[in-house]
């Protein structure tokens, strides 16, 4: 009978070579920068992350960055200019998507 964890520790993904996983990880975040028209709202809505996310998730991987510096590297320029040149404000309807699509990231779901 296969566990969560034994089906995790079994996960493909576990088997690239870092450099490779790397690769891709660069790859997505150089694509979300060309995107800047899918806005995290909407990242958040769909997929339950977003570019912010991605620079938590660096910093927990080890990276030694703060938040500031974790997201001007994954935004490419500071996330406040960013935000400024990219980013439109949210409709009542992203941010419904956006709580609806985070409560299924929650433990237990």
């Amino acid at each position: 009978m296969d566990t969560n964890a034994e089906m995790i520790s079994a996960d493909a993904l576990d088997s690239l070579p870092d450099a490779v996983a790397a690769a891709a990880f660069r790859r997505l975040v150089r694509h979300l920068r060309h995107r800047h028209d899918a806005q995290n709202i909407d990242l958040m809505g769909l997929a339950g992350f977003c570019r912010n996310c991605l620079a938590d998730w660096i910093v927990d991987a080890g990276a030694e960055l703060d938040k500031t510096a974790a997201r001007e590297a994954i935004h490419g320029l500071p996330a406040a200019e960013w935000k400024a040149r990219h980013q439109t404000e949210a409709t009542p309807e992203q941010l419904a998507r956006m709580a609806e699509s985070v409560k299924r990231n929650a433990p237990g779901h």
